[in-house]
Formats: structure tokens, C-alpha cells, sequence
């Protein structure tokens, strides 16, 4: 497809156009040119996962999607869990899925991209600021494995962008008679907004429940017909362990210099850095209406400053800097950053954390921060001096090696425990060698069974495989690792199933009567506080008297999260159309009754909606067209997921799930110097 193309120059991405969701991002991010040398290979399984109208999606595939979202996650700092930022294995395969649907339903209305559509789609990507084309060699005929280096799989790549330009015009076609109107758009600004200086209650059964003292007999009432409810069902199980605590057992330990600088020289290169220089080009948006043009500028820099290639001198971005940074702190020297810059897993939106996962020299794409573009470039590293690291490497060491010392004598007392089934004897015995007193090392539990929070434990299921061989009492068991350190068990006692004795339960009766009351008392209470408020100034002596606390919000605005009440719809509706002076009837949220009071309404702006107009009926009617797009694929994929047209294998799918590694029982890792 590229011979058709007369000439190319080098650029750093392939600007893929129209893609509606990060996972259509990815998929082809994967093949775009300049990726991170880190990406992960993708499986090559030719397994199939999914069918999707004859068309079949593989293990590799999946794996390779899979992969990329990692590595977009990852680029913000740290290992990211896909699962815990909403990305399941069930989720990525249905954007694979509606991908495919997409491109089938392309064809089907005969929105193919057409060769032509795909050669000027190469062309522009791979094409500067000026419209001068890319990867060519010195006599400037494309030069193909300059291209290969870029995007990798050719093929693939090409039938990427083909498909990209096919779901393009599928968007531009369903959605082409979608209309917004300036009245609903005017409206939405409005309730953007406008700001709410506010004073507010939360009613909760937890705060209830705390002034809430049930008689005995009501307990005992209460036991009595949810007497099944507190059945155990399993075997109960009493616990006496000896404890190694790791941290005493480093503290004793004699750590010397030489060890220090053998844990010094041994280190990875990376682990020697006290951080990276980082120069900087910050381009200001000083009006939401100006965001398009900044970020062309900001594109336009980025092309200039990877012109000759993946890197730039510091010079020669000091020069664009000076003439084109709008931080006069820094452009003045270059675009120069005072200091160095760490990794810190807590930044993850700190632009300046995406440097570290770049090369020296390597500048980044246009970063939208705040009322900002950035584009930096990551300097060379600031190494760590043996001094600067000594604290670091001997807390690291320290650890490790206290973590082995704890292991080898818990093995001991596991071994003499066998002999004397004496738990008080063998504390004494090794709490020298332990460096803990005796009486600390020795420890019970309360009658526990499978699940149960144990103090000093918590719920931990190598702890409950430890116990679980243990059948009669002074029965030892192996050592396991714990919270800080190791446990070596003995069973005192085990109880079979049965229903507890009242005494056995009082507490979790007790709370769950206490409970069950407030939440009786919860909507009457909400109720009383707002007509007692007969303003909102009123509102904390009332709250206080009911044994609950006021809490004020200014420049409140909607659909925002308002304090522990968090946010929701619910909200939005009363307080909108509230004035000034208002107290608001009750409104259940999150379990819980919230009561606000509006100390002051201030309306929104329409002499700034005015200026924003355009701009504002542009995104609403994006916003729109993509809705309906995908409201129109859902449809789709449903229509075909009925007829059989679409089938997953889930047995394939969860092989993935079955290579996850498992999680090892906490340990001290060897930890790195540079955070």
C-alpha cells in the first residue's frame, strides 16, 4: 500500500482519527509508529475467543489488547490492575467485538475504506506540520524498513487504518441527521454553572445507632427469632501461636559498610538514580474556546522537536523553549526545570512522572494539565551517590535480611513447639534469639472459623491453610507468614457446628438490633431536622441537638461529589430549582437521609455562555453523535448476539484468568532506591 506513495519523512505517531473508546485507542496504538520499547509482545495463540459473523477473534488478539491497556494504564506510574480501573476480561473482549461489528456493518452498507481513502490517510500521518512526507531514505524514495521499525506488522497495520477509516464513515452516516438545541445546551450550562454555598446533614443508621441502648430482653427477643441467623456452620477453631516478629529480628542484626557497598554495586543502573533533568515547552489556554488552537500549536512543536528523529539535544529544545514557552520561570533558561524529577506513585497525574518511562532525550506528546499544555523532554539521569542511597539500602537490607532471620527461627520453634507442645516454654526459650520479650511472643485467638478478621492477622487464607490440618488439641502446625512476620500455630480447642448460646453473640446482636432500629428512626429523623431548620442558618444547632454534625460546601456546583454524601441525580433536580433561603425535604442517598440548607444561589453567566456558544453546541453535538453511534452498535451486536451470529468461547477466555499469577504471601522485597 505505502509503494504507492512517492516519498516519506520520519514522524513520532500515526494520528489515528475518530476512535470513540480507549479500547479502539489501544488496538491500534499497539501498531502505531514510535511505541514504547517496553510494550509486551502479544501472545501468538491462534485459539479463538470470539466469532463475530464469521469473522474470528483470537487468544492473540485478546492478549495483545489486553497488554496495551496495560501499558497505557502503566505509562502514569506503577503496575495499574485492569480490573480495579474497570477493565474486566469480559469488558476489553466486547470492545473487540463492537470492533468488528463496526467494520462488518461498514461493509454492509458499502462504507468500505477504498485504497485511495487509505493512501491519504498514510500520507497525512505520516506528514509534519508542513505537509512534507516522512520515512524516505537520502534519495527520498520510501524506505521500507525504516517503516517496518515504526509500525511493526505492515499488514496489520494497514488493515488497522483501513478499518479506522471504515468505522469513520459508519460514525459520520448514523449519526448525520443527529441535531442538538441551543435551548438544552443553554440549559446544561446553566446547571454547570451555577454554584451553591451550602449547609448540610447527613442522616446515617450509623450515627443514629451510636445513641440507640437496647434493654436485655429485647436482645434476647431478637436472638430468639433470628436464632438461625447466627448458625455456624463450620468447625470453630481456638488458636495459640508463637509470633516472630520480622522487624525485631533485623533490628539485631550488624549490617557494616561493606555490605552496603556490595548492595550498591549490585544494584540495576535505574535503582542509582536520584532522578532525571527535565526541560519543559508549557503552552497556557487561557479561555476553554482556545483549547483546539493551543493544541495545535502544541502538536505543531512536538512534530518540530522529533524532526530528526526519536530525540532532541537539550539545545536544541532550549531553543524552541526560549521561543515559544509561555512559563517565563523557566523559558528564559531553556525550558529547564529547577530540581529533578522522581518517580512518585502517588503523582500518577503529574505530567512530569510520564518522563520516567522515557529515554534521555525523548520528548512527549502535548500533556493537558490544568489550564496547560506541556511538552517535555526527558533530560539525562541525576545518578545517586553511595552516600545519598546508604539510609535507603540499609532499611532495604535490613529488611531482607530480618525477614530470613525471622523465617529461620520460626522454623526452630516450629520444630521444638512439635516437641513440647509448650507455646510459654518456647517463647521463653527464643526470645533472646527473637529479640522480643516472651510474653509478646505468645498469642490466642478467640474461636475463629474460615473468613473471620482475626486481630493481629487479619483475614488471611495462608494463615486458615495453616490451621486448617489442625483436628485435635496441642496439634502444631507449619509456619506461616503473618503480619510482620511468622506464626507457628497450636489448636487449644475446636468446636463443631451449632447454634451459639446468646452470651456466645450478644455483640453481633447487639449491633444488629441497634441497627435495625436507626434505620426505623432514619427517615423520621431526616424529617424532623428539616422542619425544625426553618433556614439553613439553622441547620447546625438543630443537627448538633440531635447528636449529628453540620457541614458547610461553598461554590457547590452539580453533579459534583458533595462531601461523604457523594454524588447523584438526586440531588441535582431539588437543588437546581432551590433559591436562596431554602432548607430541602429529606432525600435518600447511599442508605443514608441527606438534608440541605442553600446559604446562597449564584447563577450562572450567560454573558459567558456567549462567548463558549459555538464551542459549547460543538461538543454537545458530539456528545450526541456519539451516543447515538454507540447506542447504534449496541443494537447491533444485541441483534446479532440473538441470531447466533456473535459466540464467545468462555472456556478460551478463561485461560487468560488461569495464567494470572497467583499472589505470593506478603513479603519485604529487595526494595529499589529511586522512587
Amino acid at each position: 500500500m505505502l509503494k504507492q506513495l512517492s516519498k516519506f519523512e520520519r514522524t513520532s505517531k500515526v494520528l489515528i482519527l475518530g476512535f470513540v473508546a480507549l479500547m479502539a485507542v489501544s488496538l491500534v496504538l499497539f501498531f502505531r509508529p514510535g511505541g514504547s520499547s517496553s510494550a509486551v509482545e502479544p501472545t501468538k495463540s491462534s485459539e479463538v475467543v470470539a466469532s463475530v459473523g464469521g469473522d474470528d477473534i483470537t487468544l492473540g488478539e485478546f492478549a495483545s489488547q489486553k497488554q496495551n491497556l496495560q501499558m497505557q494504564f502503566s505509562r502514569f506510574g506503577g503496575q495499574v490492575s485492569l480490573m480495579q480501573m474497570g477493565y474486566t476480561d469480559d469488558k476489553i473482549l466486547d470492545g473487540l467485538i463492537q470492533r468488528k461489528v463496526a467494520v462488518q456493518e461498514a461493509r454492509r452498507l458499502g462504507l468500505d475504506a477504498s485504497p485511495a481513502e487509505v493512501n491519504e490517510r498514510i500520507r497525512k500521518t505520516f506528514s509534519d506540520a508542513a505537509g512534507k512526507l516522512t520515512l524516505v531514505d537520502s534519495s527520498g524514495k520510501l524506505d521500507m524498513a525504516k517503516y517496518e521499525q515504526r509500525v511493526g506488522d505492515v499488514a496489520a497495520f494497514e488493515r488497522g487504518i483501513a478499518e479506522d477509516i471504515a468505522r469513520e464513515k459508519l460514525e459520520a452516516f448514523v449519526s448525520a441527521s443527529v441535531r442538538v438545541s441551543e435551548e438544552d445546551v443553554q440549559a446544561e450550562f446553566k446547571k454547570k454553572n451555577t454554584s451553591f454555598d451550602l449547609t448540610y446533614v447527613i442522616v446515617s443508621p450509623t450515627k443514629l445507632a451510636e445513641k440507640i441502648e437496647p434493654s436485655e430482653d429485647e436482645l434476647k427477643d431478637y436472638f430468639e427469632k433470628h436464632k438461625t441467623d447466627y448458625n455456624i456452620l463450620v468447625p470453630q477453631k481456638q488458636i495459640r501461636y508463637v509470633f516472630i516478629d520480622q522487624d525485631k529480628s533485623g533490628q539485631k542484626l550488624q549490617i557494616s559498610d561493606k555490605d552496603l557497598h556490595d548492595e550498591y554495586d549490585a544494584l540495576d543502573p535505574k535503582y542509582k538514580q536520584a532522578g532525571v533533568k527535565v526541560q519543559q515547552i508549557v503552552l497556557k489556554v487561557a479561555r476553554e474556546d482556545l483549547d483546539a488552537s493551543v493544541k495545535a500549536k502544541a502538536d505543531s512543536l512536538v512534530t518540530k522537536a522529533r524532526a530528526n528523529g526519536e530525540t532532541i539535544s537539550e539545545d536544541a529544545f532550549a531553543d524552541l523553549a526560549k521561543g515559544n514557552s509561555e512559563d517565563p520561570a523557566t523559558a528564559k533558561d531553556g525550558g529547564r526545570v529547577g530540581g529533578i524529577v522522581k518517580k512518585d506513585l502517588n503523582k500518577k497525574d503529574d505530567p512530569y512522572q510520564q518522563v520516567l518511562d522515557m529515554q534521555p532525550g525523548e520528548v512527549t506528546d502535548p500533556i493537558k494539565y490544568k489550564n496547560a499544555y506541556y511538552i517535555l523532554r526527558r533530560g539525562e539521569p541525576v545518578p545517586k551517590t553511595f552516600d545519598e542511597a546508604k539510609k535507603e539500602l540499609e532499611v532495604s537490607l535490613r529488611n531482607r535480611r530480618g525477614y530470613t532471620a525471622a523465617q529461620k527461627i520460626a522454623q526452630k520453634v516450629q520444630d521444638r513447639l512439635k516437641e513440647t507442645k509448650d507455646p510459654q516454654k518456647v517463647a521463653q526459650e527464643f526470645a533472646a534469639e527473637a529479640n522480643m520479650n516472651a510474653a509478646d511472643m505468645v498469642r490466642t485467638t478467640p474461636f475463629i472459623k474460615p473468613g473471620d478478621d482475626v486481630q493481629n492477622i487479619g483475614s488471611s487464607q495462608q494463615f486458615e491453610e495453616a490451621i486448617a490440618p489442625l483436628n485435635s488439641p496441642n496439634d502444631v502446625g507449619e509456619r506461616v507468614g503473618i503480619k510482620n512476620g511468622f506464626a507457628v500455630p497450636m489448636l487449644v480447642e475446636q468446636r463443631p457446628p451449632r447454634i451459639p448460646d446468646f452470651d456466645e453473640v450478644k455483640d453481633k446482636v447487639r449491633a444488629a438490633v441497634k441497627d435495625e432500629k436507626a434505620k426505623g428512626l432514619l427517615e423520621q429523623k431526616a424529617k424532623e431536622i428539616a422542619s425544625a431548620a426553618k433556614s439553613p442558618g439553622e441547620l447546625k444547632a438543630v443537627a448538633e441537638k440531635a447528636g449529628l454534625e453540620a457541614k458547610a460546601e461553598a461554590n457547590y456546583k452539580l453533579a459534583t461529589p458533595l462531601g461523604e454524601a457523594g454524588s447523584s441525580a438526586l440531588i441535582d433536580e431539588p437543588l437546581f430549582a432551590a433559591k436562596a433561603g431554602d432548607v430541602l425535604q429529606p432525600i435518600f442517598l447511599n442508605q443514608n437521609y441527606l438534608v440541605m440548607g442553600v446559604n446562597k444561589r449564584t447563577d450562572a453567566d450567560l454573558t459567558e455562555y456567549a462567548k463558549q456558544r459555538d464551542s459549547l453546541m460543538q461538543q454537545a453535538l458530539t456528545s450526541r453523535k456519539d451516543q447515538v453511534f454507540e447506542d447504534y452498535l449496541t443494537s447491533v451486536m444485541n441483534r446479532m448476539k440473538q441470531s447466533g451470529k456473535i459466540k464467545i468461547y468462555k472456556d478460551v477466555l478463561d485461560t487468560m484468568a488461569e495464567d494470572e499469577p497467583v499472589a505470593l504471601p506478603p513479603q519485604r522485597p529487595r526494595l529499589p532506591i529511586s522512587k
